[in-house]
């Protein structure tokens, strides 16, 4: 690594004006980067991490100002500029060629009228001296690099056709295609499966060494950050509170919040591997703690509580963190047989048989489709009232596009899909909407799902208002205030905009916007993939007490199979639009029976 510096950070300060009220996001913070280092920045929602991210590209909203500082960027030419004071010009010519950038939500970065394709030649050629044809080829390639099948059809294809961890991937292509001096990714993997997180980790590890450039890597995944970055900050509300390198961050915190993020990654790391980490993490609370954090006295005491009662409630037992962070977890077969969730629990709330969902991949010149994808083919399952199954699979493999086609977002091509006694394909359009009240989805792209000109008050009363819930809307206001601290947000936060947020708080919003029409059944569409470990946590902890209060009944899909682990009785495993494997949750996790599941449970990255 040389020694040279890339990025001067001094005394930065970043404050949002909103009405008469002054909002400090960044509080004086002071830091460098080198060239080749790879600086992790990790944090809670709302602490500071994304905001000094946009300013230093000098892309922060409107309300956002820098009230102080300076960043200083060393550019290729030797010369030296100061981002916090440059001017727009400066700044168009400093993004693309010398600073890169991965945003965390793909969707809204990129422009939905125009092909993959075409957006990542557009910035090759704003920026190389190159002809159509040449930044075509280079995009096909980046496309091959970053693990994206069928580099040909990603180019044609717009952002709405691919899922979101491919829309993610092209963003990585984009970001990487000229060769930029710093590389700073906002929650890069957020979206992303295991397997292909880790080729893309891989990959970024790659790039670092052939252009001898710097990364700044945001991330809530302290896995991730442990296996990519040199250097870590934490951040809380606007100010770093510990940096240092990765090993003296994560085996000797200091800080007593950097603890406390530790102490919940290693309650949800217990539950995100296969039997032999489960032994070594859980059945022997010494060395599970002195592995992931370090030794038992590093500061677990002040964070969870004494060494023998967090020892022995959170990590001690055979149930270990799970009852913790979320409660024991029965099985399917236990909730039916203990009678737990009413009933009604012994009738299946939902029947999905031999579901299919096509979409046309290529067509003659008559417009006769040749060929298909088949996102969703012959998929069949059940789910019970009270139940939670979770869905997992790579990007790509089907799992959002099953939920859409259950929810009739999407037309199904072929089979049934049966909720409580009623077949949803042959229901007229008229009588979905009582349904629509019952059937709710939290998105997995918060800021896409947001009316971005709609303060998040009103947005959350706008379903109540279509569904007659609440007698006026005094009523439904009060309701829209409990639902934003329900999620552990401020019922001041009524007024704001979705962009005065962070990406895990956007996300907390839309959940409260889902829970706002007393749904039965949610479908969780990554909903918690925004998030940073300890708001996770939070938010599994509510929606399992939710549904517990509500007998709501879940399909929670995620690519963190640790997530899953903790809030699903049966899992469904996907891949290529098929079911490969389904069952009770803890044996899928304890003993996979396909290799594709096998390889999905290695893939998850471990802290060391």
């Amino acid at each position: 690594m040389q020694e040279s510096k890339l990025l001067e950070i001094n005394g930065l300060n970043i404050h949002f004006s909103s009405f008469d009220k002054k909002t400090e996001a960044v509080r004086g913070i002071s830091f460098c980067l080198k060239k080749g280092e790879t600086l992790g920045i990790v944090g809670e929602s709302g602490s500071g991490k994304s905001v000094t991210a946009l300013s230093v590209l000098g892309l922060l909203p409107p309300s956002g100002n820098v009230g102080g500082g300076e960043i200083i960027f060393h550019k290729k030419d030797g010369s030296d500029i100061d981002l916090a004071t440059a001017e727009k010009r400066e700044l168009q010519r400093v993004r693309g060629s010398e600073i890169g950038m991965v945003f965390q939500e793909p969707m809204s970065s990129l422009n939905p009228v125009f092909s993959c394709g075409e957006q990542v030649a557009e910035a090759i050629l704003s920026n190389q001296k190159t002809n159509k044809a040449a930044a075509k080829k280079q995009v096909l390639n980046l496309f091959e690099k970053v693990k994206l099948k069928d580099p040909a059809r990603i180019y044609s294809a717009y952002p709405h056709q691919l899922s979101g961890g491919q829309r993610q991937r092209v963003m990585i292509a984009m970001a990487i295609s000229n060769n930029p001096s710093l590389l700073i990714a906002d929650e890069p993997t957020s979206a992303l499966d295991v397997t292909v997180q880790k080729s893309i980790l891989q990959l970024m590890k790659e790039l670092k060494k052939e252009w001898g450039g710097a990364t700044i890597f945001i991330s809530h995944d302290l896995g991730v950050i442990a296996e990519i970055a040199d250097r870590v900050l934490v951040m809380k509300a606007g100010k770093i509170v510990e940096e240092g390198s990765v090993e003296a961050i994560f085996k000797q915190p200091k800080h007593a919040y950097t603890r406390e993020l530790l102490g919940d990654f290693s309650l949800q790391s217990s539950v995100s591997s296969p039997q032999s980490s489960r032994q070594s993490s859980v059945h022997s609370p010494q060395s599970g703690l002195q592995s992931s954090i370090g030794s038992p006295q590093s500061g677990l005491q002040s964070s969870i509580g004494s060494p023998q009662s967090s020892r022995q409630s959170s990590i001690g037992s055979p149930q270990s963190s799970r009852q913790s962070s979320i409660g024991s977890r029965q099985t399917t077969a236990e909730k039916l047989e203990n009678g737990d969730v009413g009933q009604k629990k012994k009738e299946a709330v939902l029947v999905v048989k031999n579901l299919r969902a096509w979409f046309p991949k290529k067509k003659n010149f008559f417009g006769k489709i040749l060929t298909h994808v088949k996102a969703v083919d012959d998929v069949s399952f059940e789910i019970f009232a009270g139940e939670t199954l979770g869905i997992v699979g790579e990007s790509g493999s089907g799992k959002s596009t099953l939920a859409k086609t259950i929810l009739h977002l999407h037309l199904p091509g072929g089979g049934e899909i049966i909720y409580d006694g009623k077949k949803l394909n042959e229901l007229p359009e008229k009588k979905w909407k009582n349904l629509r009240k019952d059937l709710q989805v939290i998105f997995q792209d918060p800021y896409a799902s947001l009316n971005p000109r709609m303060m998040i008050g009103p947005a959350i009363m706008e379903p109540m208002k279509v569904h007659g819930i609440g007698q006026n809307d005094g009523e439904r206001k009060g309701r829209a205030f409990e639902l934003l601290e329900t999620v552990g947000l401020e019922a001041a936060h009524f007024w704001r905009f979705p962009n005065e947020f962070s990406g895990g708080q956007r996300q907390r919003i839309c959940i409260a916007r889902a829970l706002a029409l007393e749904p039965r059944f949610v479908i969780c569409d990554e909903c918690v993939s925004a998030l940073d470990v300890t708001v996770q946590r939070k938010v599994l902890d509510l929606l399992k007490k939710l549904q517990k209060e509500r007998n709501l009944t879940y399909i929670f899909i995620s690519h963190d199979l640790s997530v899953v682990r903790q809030i699903s009785d049966r899992t469904l495993v996907m891949k290529d639009g098929k079911i490969v494997e389904i069952g009770e949750t803890e044996e899928i996790y304890r003993h996979p029976k396909e290799a594709y599941t096998r390889g999905l449970l290695e893939a998850v990255p471990k802290m060391f």
